[in-house]
């Protein structure tokens, strides 16, 4: 049995898919939890409310992949499997593994909302969430958080949990969408008619844009990373060579 960098046997199936799904229930309990929280203490005011569900949700996000990370991935969301498969970095067999485990756990998230805050177990959101402005909005951000995940994992995996919480924070204000990103949260959150909520029929809009911007994200930066070499000119490689070669002096 091959072993990790510390000397250990990976985690199995069994346990990466315990991981999803109790990771996505979580999270999906802290965005919900914290949407009532905030509506209820509020006071009508929707910017307190959406900051408590902002700070919140930012916050448990990081943590979550802080305990899930090395077990599973800690990727709680279909869209980031999509793209780590499209980039030949996760095999589609384990994808379709996850999916169910990230949509179960997204779902039993908001039941365990409602049965903290003694709301119904189900209700249809009223929480109207379309139009053009919007779908542009949560394509910016699925592109944001995707190229963060990516760059990240490039080059700054300990800086992947932080940069994560960061950028679904600041999606929640400079989107229109306010930053679902994620299709399994999407439809978890049609069955709470709360802050959170968004309205069932509003959700093939959001999923469809979810999944543009997957792949954007996947398109774009795989282009950004490219070797240039390739292309350049003979000239431009003698340049570079000589200067490598005076740096070495």
């Amino acid at each position: 049995m091959p072993l990790d960098a510390a000397g250990q046997a990976p985690p199995g199936r069994p346990q990466r898919l315990a991981a999803e799904f109790i990771g996505t229930a979580l999270l999906v309990a802290g965005v919900v939890g914290s949407g009532i929280m905030g509506e209820r203490l509020s006071d009508g005011n929707d910017a307190v409310a959406l900051l408590g569900n902002t700070l919140a949700t930012g916050a448990l996000l990081a943590v979550l992949i802080l305990i899930f990370g090395p077990v599973s991935g800690a990727q709680f969301n279909p869209v980031v499997s999509f793209a780590l498969a499209l980039r030949g970095e996760m095999s589609w067999r384990d994808v379709a593994y996850y999916l169910p485990m990230q949509i179960g756990g997204a779902l039993c998230g908001t039941l365990l909302a409602h049965l903290m805050f003694d709301m119904p177990l189900v209700e249809a959101s009223q929480h109207v969430r379309t139009g053009l402005g919007v779908w542009i909005g949560e394509i910016t951000a699925t592109l944001a958080l995707l190229g963060t995940i990516l760059a990240c994992l490039r080059s700054h995996r300990n800086a992947l949990p932080y940069a994560v919480g960061l950028v679904i924070m600041a999606g929640y204000w400079f989107t229109s969408s306010t930053s679902f990103a994620n299709p399994a949260v999407t439809i978890a959150r049609s069955l709470s008619d709360s802050f959170a909520g968004i309205r069932p029929a509003d959700v093939p809009g959001f999923i469809a844009a979810q999944f543009v911007g997957a792949i954007l994200a996947v398109w774009f930066f795989g282009w950004l990373w490219r070797s240039g070499a390739a292309n350049e000119s003979p000239s431009t490689q003698s340049l570079k060579q000589t200067s490598d070669q005076r740096g070495g002096r």
